[in-house]
């Protein structure tokens, strides 16, 4: 029994990792470190989402994204998802492979506790210079600000390190 509920519990997490943030649509919410855990009892899920940012307008997307994904696995009967608002989620929750996927998709991931030391210090996702410029604190999202590479001479987002 506890074997089934492992092998569930894995499922779940491989569903997981395919429902992605509803605006960068390459990462995944696992990568973003958004799923704080997965409790399997039976054929009942319960997902436990992390927001970025409490009064992210997404939130409701997301949850139903992880709703449908993970109704999709035959043995779930019921799937749950909590909104958790302990522990917080900082920037430093994202994934190796999530950071990549952000450059990827243009977006510069936030530095990691470790190197920031005070300083928010951003290298352009397309040439990796760290000649770049904040162009507006505010982006199109609460989590994102807008810079400019001197280097390359584009306009990128980045994640604020939170």
């Amino acid at each position: 029994m506890q074997e089934a509920c492992i092998f569930l519990e894995q499922k779940v997490w491989d569903k997981l990792q395919e429902v992605t943030d509803p605006e960068i649509t390459s990462v995944s919410l696992v990568e973003m470190g958004m799923i704080d855990g997965v409790e399997v009892d039976g054929g009942k899920v319960t997902v436990k989402l992390l927001p970025t940012y409490v009064g992210c307008p997404a939130l409701h997307m997301m949850e139903n994204d992880v709703i449908t994904s993970v109704s999709t696995i035959e043995e779930i009967d019921e799937v749950n998802v909590i909104l958790v608002k302990n522990p917080i989620w900082t920037s430093d929750r994202i994934t190796a492979e999530g950071r990549e996927k952000l450059k990827e998709f243009g977006i510069a991931p936030p530095p990691l506790e470790s190197k920031q030391e005070g300083v928010w210090e951003v290298e352009c996702p397309y040439c990796s210079s760290p000649r770049v410029v904040l162009d507006n604190l505010f982006g199109p999202t609460a989590c994102r600000s807008i810079f400019y590479c001197n280097k390359c001479k584009n306009p990128f987002e980045a994640i604020k390190p939170v």
